[in-house]
């Protein structure tokens, strides 16, 4: 599929489509379960997400809320997908830096929110699990699998 030239840039660029859907799904399992769950705006444990629930809604708070808290991460992971290009001989190290920042700031943290409505462990420990399952997913799918494909079409 062919896009207009213009969009283009805004989709992110190769690995980082994936490294974006993986980053989103931990955002979307914070979303689906803060809306079933959540029955008061007041049981919401962030204030910005309450403020939002509070004036619209439940549910259209919070789509509301978790769009405009997504954007800023969608345009540094364009911004970056295509300005990588640039740090060639650092690019290995920048994305595993970058792995390790989006998966404890934001999946981490996005999947301590989803958590915290369904077990009682302390911040620390969701947040640690939540970045845990983002590497054991990030790994294979950023790092291992492109190599044994370029691999195999070496041979």
């Amino acid at each position: 599929m062919e896009f207009p030239s213009q969009l283009r840039y805004l989709i992110p660029k190769g690995i980082w489509l994936k490294r974006t859907l993986i980053l989103f799904g931990f955002i979307l399992l914070d979303l689906i379960v803060t809306a079933i769950l959540c029955r008061s705006p007041s049981m919401e444990a962030n204030p910005y997400a309450r403020v939002f629930m509070e004036i619209y809604g439940i549910i259209p708070g919070l789509t509301i809320f978790n769009l405009i808290a997504t954007i800023p991460i969608y345009a540094v992971l364009i911004f970056d997908s295509h300005m990588i290009e640039y740090t060639r001989h650092y690019k290995d190290k920048v994305e595993a830096i970058i792995d390790l920042a989006f998966g404890w700031l934001i999946a981490g943290s996005r999947f301590n929110g989803a958590m915290s409505w369904l077990w009682n462990a302390s911040h620390l420990t969701r947040q640690a699990l939540g970045f845990i399952i983002y590497l054991s997913l990030a790994i294979p799918i950023l790092y291992i699998l492109p190599k044994c494909h370029r691999i195999r079409h070496k041979m």
